[in-house]
């Protein structure tokens, strides 16, 4: 039996909006049970079993109010010491060390590593969380090239002054080549998209040929004139180079492109020279990244082409086509956002980071 003042608040437990309905449940048992219901009726009404009642009975009596709360069904997790923490965030920035012959570091690989040389086990979940938490991506790699040009810093300034400030009503083209497209067909037929299942395609590939993709993109609306050639010479070269400016006849036409040998013939001069309009400005040499084209193409290869099954060249072309029809619908030109002086900085820090690494295994 309970006193009136225990009676009264487990009811004021049953009445209270702060109380789970779990726990609700719990203090209903208790007061059924103390008004002399028998265990089965009592667990009918809760909708429970008897070991349940008896439970919740006994935690009552023994703990009061607190009884009827859930406790911990497990022992308090120990947190990672704040050393081991800071171990795993210097580790990540660094390569893995030369005996583990890892070129990268993972979670799993990194939890292993640290219980290993440690001692102290940690969940590949905690790694992943922590390399979340800051910022950190070490499995990731990136690429660069160090231009030797010696007018690096003049191309750079020249190029970018285009991009971000082009001169009043002047039109700018980067043009360049994506050669050897190659035509691959599969083995089998491609299984197609279908509800829940994924397009599926066999590993190996049946060769139809190649063919090479003269683009030119306007950097100020995002349009694309192209067209494909079986060859890359300097004949296709100069006859695409007129299609591609003769839209814009009669206004000051600026072309960024690489310098690749074709780009500067002896009849590309003559031609340059009768159209005084049309200027071209060369990227510095193993500089390629500077021509905004080379971003349309790795978006056209992503797209359209690398997933592509051809069953010849004339079928690889048609594709580039449609793509390059479809992508002229609603055209958005790329916004460029570096200035010449941060791109220099960069480069001026991977050099000295080169030199450095260089001078230490030296030593």
């Amino acid at each position: 039996m309970l006193d009136e003042e225990r009676a009264a608040e487990l009811r004021a437990v049953l009445n209270s909006r702060d109380v789970s309905a779990v726990v609700a449940t719990r203090a209903r048992i208790v007061l059924w049970m103390a008004e002399g219901r028998r265990r089965k009726d009592v667990a009918v009404l809760a909708g429970v079993s008897l070991p349940t009642v008896d439970r919740w009975v006994a935690r009552y009596a023994g703990g009061g109010l607190a009884g009827l709360e859930d406790g911990s069904h497990a022992a308090p997790r120990e947190q990672v010491p704040a050393w081991v923490r800071g171990r795993i965030l210097a580790l990540s920035r660094m390569s893995p060390p030369v005996e583990t012959g890892l070129s990268h570091w993972s979670s799993r690989e990194m939890a292993a590593y640290v219980k290993r040389v440690e001692g102290v086990a940690v969940s590949w979940h905690y790694v992943a969380n922590l390399w979340r938490d800051n910022g950190l991506q070490p499995y990731r790699q990136g690429t660069f090239k160090l231009s030797k040009d010696p007018a690096f810093a003049e191309k750079v300034a020249d190029v970018i002054g285009l991009y971000l400030d082009p001169p009043g009503g002047a039109v700018v083209l980067s043009i360049d080549e994506k050669t050897q497209i190659q035509a691959l067909d599969r083995t089998q037929p491609l299984l197609p998209l279908d509800f829940g299942l994924p397009e599926k395609r066999t590993h190996d590939y049946k060769r139809h040929g190649t063919t090479n993709l003269f683009a030119a993109l306007n950097t100020g609306t995002g349009e694309v004139f192209a067209d494909c050639h079986p060859r890359r010479t300097a004949v296709e070269f100069l006859g695409f180079v007129k299609r591609a400016v003769k839209p814009h006849a009669g206004k000051e036409i600026h072309v960024v492109l690489d310098n690749l040998s074709t780009h500067d013939t002896p009849e590309v001069r003559a031609w340059l020279a009768a159209n005084p309009n049309v200027t071209f400005h060369f990227t510095p040499v193993g500089s390629s990244w500077i021509n905004q084209i080379e971003t349309w193409f790795g978006i056209i290869t992503k797209q359209a082409i690398r997933r592509g099954t051809f069953t010849s060249v004339n079928a690889l072309i048609h594709r580039i086509r449609a793509y390059i029809e479809h992508w002229n619908t609603d055209p958005e030109p790329f916004v460029w956002t570096a200035t010449a002086d941060e791109i220099l900085a960069k480069v001026r820090w991977v050099q000295a980071s080169v030199r450095q690494l260089v001078d230490n295994n030296a030593k």
